[in-house]
């Protein structure tokens, strides 16, 4: 690997990102060569426009949309960028566990400026094929998430339900690397911003490459909250009216479809902090209130009001219809699956 500066032949030929101490000047324009992925990489408060590199199947050398910068910052502003210092200290620390994967973490983190670049790349790497280059989705997946900060705050949101909900993950950049729930949920809000601008063409083409690439399918047209989890996610379904609230979490197979026989809004409503367990069924536009629990297998037909567990096939309240039991933690948070089963089954093994 060699790294030039653009226009200067006094910059040093090699450079290690191991070296925190030694940083370019703030105005310098970089390139990283390595095979045949070159990636530029710019400081953003003097030069807005990103560049990629030219080639069919990688990234062209055309100008896109610039990142829009925020003047004002907040509390959550400095918590999210703390963010995405933290994931490239983690990719420094697996590169010193396994130097061989020291150029795949530079080029899918460490020469990122921002995460909704990082994310931009990953992405269309992974849903890139020879018909639909990987240049091409970048250019519109970076122009969405750039103009679009509320989709990033999404993306930092989702990041952290993940690392604290699983307990699988063990560090925020390997979330954002290999888990394919965190990356269809991020994939499916570029194409629901697509689909919300009648730009439908390219948001089914999405959720097609999704579908065939982390094997779950999202129709664009539905609307999902932040802080989500999709634990393991092969095999989710969700519908084109479905709508999903903030702090859920999903586990694997897991249908929020509809009973056939309805056109129409006719998928479910999800409230904020729903645990919704492996391999149920949710069908028809039934709302599943705020803080609800769906045991694993269920199939619910009918509205769950909030704070209540539903469990069986078709599902029932946990203390019955008139008296159910109420949740005094929010599922979707606690990831509890078990609470209360010993009110309801006698069930041993």
């Amino acid at each position: 690997m060699s790294l030039h500066i653009l226009g200067s032949p006094l910059f040093p030929h090699s450079f290690s990102h191991k070296n925190p101490t030694k940083k370019p000047h703030k105005n310098t324009v970089f390139c990283t060569h390595n095979s045949r992925t070159t990636q530029l990489l710019e400081n953003l408060e003097n030069n807005h426009k990103l560049t990629r590199p030219d080639y069919p199947d990688q990234f062209s050398c055309t100008p896109i949309h610039p990142v829009h910068t925020n003047t004002q910052t907040t509390d959550q502003d400095d918590e999210y960028d703390d963010l995405w210092l933290r994931m490239k200290d983690e990719a420094r620390s697996d590169i010193n566990h396994e130097p061989i994967l020291e150029n795949y973490y530079f080029s899918s983190i460490l020469c990122h400026p921002v995460i909704e670049c990082a994310l931009a790349a990953h992405l269309s790497i992974k849903l890139g094929t020879l018909s639909l280059p990987s240049g091409t989705l970048y250019d519109l997946f970076v122009g969405v998430l750039t103009e679009d900060q509320e989709l990033v705050a999404a993306v930092k949101h989702d990041l952290k339900a993940v690392k604290e909900r699983d307990p699988a993950c063990v560090s925020y950049v390997q979330c954002f690397l290999n888990f394919k729930g965190f990356l269809a949920c991020q994939a499916h809000r570029i194409a629901h911003k697509l689909w919300s601008q009648d730009r439908k063409i390219l948001a089914v083409i999405i959720q097609n490459r999704v579908s065939e690439v982390f094997a779950l399918d999202i129709h664009p047209g539905a609307k999902i909250g932040y802080g989500i989890l999709f634990d393991h996610a092969t095999g989710l379904v969700i519908g084109e009216t479905a709508v999903i609230g903030n702090n859920v979490s999903i586990l694997h197979n897991v249908t929020l479809g509809g009973t056939g026989k309805m056109s129409g809004d006719r998928h479910p409503k999800i409230g904020d902090g729903v645990l919704i367990g492996a391999g149920t069924c949710v069908l028809g536009n039934v709302r599943i209130g705020d803080g609800a629990k769906i045991g694993a297998g269920s199939v619910v037909l009918r509205d769950v009001p909030p704070r209540t567990t539903a469990v069986g096939n078709p599902a029932k309240l946990i203390g019955g219809k008139e008296n159910p039991i109420r949740l005094d933690k929010i599922p979707g948070l606690t990831m509890d699956h078990t609470l209360h089963i010993n009110e309801w089954s006698d069930y041993v093994i």
